[in-house]
């Protein structure tokens, strides 16, 4: 959790207070604008590429170790790839409030594992299903209220060609 905490503050100095930062961010809004002030493009979305790489590898690590001392690769994700896709839209491709949309979806991972230790919750006498499936439906309710608001980066997926400006 520390080292998540670290990453975050990390992310947001890098993303918002470097040359780096703002160059990497800028080649994913307008890569020609990018482009014509000198930035390589090609390097700045491939450095985008190994950071995402290396932090969703770093994310899978402590999957699949997460309280254990051995490796559990047959577990699969169970479905948190549509969570992380959901944190992404909720944060609106900000680092802050991706923390933020993080820990309120993992609030409600953790409740459906922890559940039994809450007399409350128990005394409800909702089966266990419902409360494994909370995190999956508190993500599509806010994401029914806020996606049409989220706005991804305009050249998201579009393959940069130089000659196009």
């Amino acid at each position: 959790m520390l080292l998540a905490l670290l990453i975050l503050v990390a992310s947001y100095i890098i993303l918002y207070k470097t040359k780096f930062g703002l160059r990497l961010m800028t080649c994913g809004e307008h890569p020609q604008a990018a482009d014509s002030v000198g930035i390589n493009v090609y390097k700045m979305r491939y450095a985008g590429v190994l950071i995402s790489g290396a932090l969703g590898g770093l994310g899978g690590l402590v999957y699949i170790t997460a309280g254990v001392s051995e490796w559990k690769f047959e577990n699969g994700v169970a479905g948190f790839g549509f969570l992380a896709l959901a944190v992404m839209i909720f944060g609106q491709w900000k680092s802050v409030n991706i923390g933020l949309a993080a820990l309120l979806f993992g609030l409600f991972r953790a409740l459906s594992n922890v559940y039994t230790g809450f007399d409350v919750l128990v005394a409800l006498k909702l089966p266990s299903t419902l409360y494994n499936m909370f995190p999956y439906i508190i993500s599509l309710i806010v994401l029914a209220f806020v996606s049409k608001n989220s706005r991804a980066p305009k050249a998201e997926g579009i393959p940069y060609d130089k000659g196009q400006r």
